[in-house]
């Protein structure tokens, strides 16, 4: 089923809710909800914690929170993962993982629009996972090609068990790691990446897409298969707008951008009125129609979010609460002016 658009509102996954409740109740405030991921609330609950879930050679120290990999553990516990390879069961999120999925899946959420779940991409994960030599795993050629496999096996996982929820469920592939490939310190480069998504992409079923909030090479990232995207347009509008070649040949393949447009800082948000930040979005839309893109197809194959995940505001949750109403708000008013 195709991802629905016509200025939907949803949200990244990341909140810095302790209250399980309260953040489930924020994240199905939006017309397309997700299940909540709290670091706040456990250790378990973060996105890197989540996506180690069963992965052979993880070394978690609950204590200092920390996720690690050693090689010799993984030799230890490789034969072990991949007698449970063809399990489906054994790469979904358990309840210890996330308290919040379980009670997203007991939900009626047949009357939405879409649902969608997440899980942490393969690029960020092998970044961010660091081994006995304090060596990012993504960088061994050894463990990368199981990572990548591994990963794309969880995503397909969960995507089946939200689809018999809602049938227009889709899974967003969350990837901040992916502008630090262009970087000069990268060992990781852009084409072995290029070659390495595709093949992840063959590997994970629709419908499925990217969100990060960096600013990345974003002809790179259009040209990925995937069928929605998500970018924090809030901070990179202008150099976003400057890709509308890119930007065009994903809309005319009928991928759907998620416009993350309201700040979700303290400060930054304070800061913010909901005419400008309406009027800021209109102007983006406006210099991609001069460029040849059709405003109404832009619209159509849009929705909308807050700009970031933010977990250290002052006032905790308040602030990403507002945003989320903001965005809500936002909607209602371009849904009104492009008679929606």
């Amino acid at each position: 089923m195709p991802i629905p658009g016509n200025l939907l509102t949803t949200a990244m996954a990341v909140m810095p809710h302790t209250d399980v409740h309260q953040a489930l109740k924020a994240a199905l405030s939006l017309d397309v909800p997700y299940w909540p991921q709290l670091p706040n609330y456990s250790y378990y609950e973060d996105m890197y914690v989540q996506a180690a879930e069963h992965f052979p050679g993880i070394v978690l120290n609950m204590e200092h929170k920390t996720v690690r990999f050693s090689m010799d553990k993984f030799i230890e516990e490789f034969e072990e993962t991949m007698a449970h390879f063809e399990e489906p069961e054994y790469f979904d999120v358990s309840k210890t993982y996330s308290v919040v999925y379980h009670r997203f899946l007991d939900l009626d959420l047949s009357d939405r629009p879409a649902i969608r779940g997440q899980l942490e991409g393969p690029v960020s994960f092998g970044f961010n996972i660091l081994d006995q030599d304090d060596r990012p795993i993504l960088f061994d050629d050894t463990i990368r090609p199981f990572m990548f496999e591994f990963m794309a096996k969880r995503i397909n996982t969960q995507l089946n068990r939200l689809k018999n929820i809602n049938a227009n469920a889709f899974m967003f592939i969350d990837e901040p790691g992916l502008q630090f490939i262009f970087s000069a310190m990268s060992s990781y480069g852009e084409q072995k990446a290029k070659n390495d998504l595709d093949e992840f992409f063959f590997m994970i079923d629709s419908p499925r897409g990217i969100h990060l909030c960096g600013n990345p090479d974003w002809d790179f990232l259009l040209g990925l298969d995937m069928d929605i995207f998500s970018l924090d347009v809030y901070s990179n509008a202008e150099i976003f707008a400057s890709y509308a070649s890119s930007i065009k040949s994903f809309l005319n393949k009928g991928g759907i951008l998620v416009w993350g447009i309201i700040p979700t800082g303290f400060e930054t948000f304070e800061k913010e009125n909901l005419d400008f930040l309406g009027f800021k979005l209109n102007n983006i839309w406006k210099a991609l129609g001069k460029k040849g893109i059709d405003i109404d197809q832009i619209v159509r194959n849009n929705m909308l979010s807050p700009a970031i995940c933010c977990l250290v505001n002052q006032d905790k949750a308040k602030t990403v609460e507002k945003a989320f109403q903001m965005t809500r708000n936002l909607s209602h008013i371009l849904k009104e002016q492009y008679k929606l």
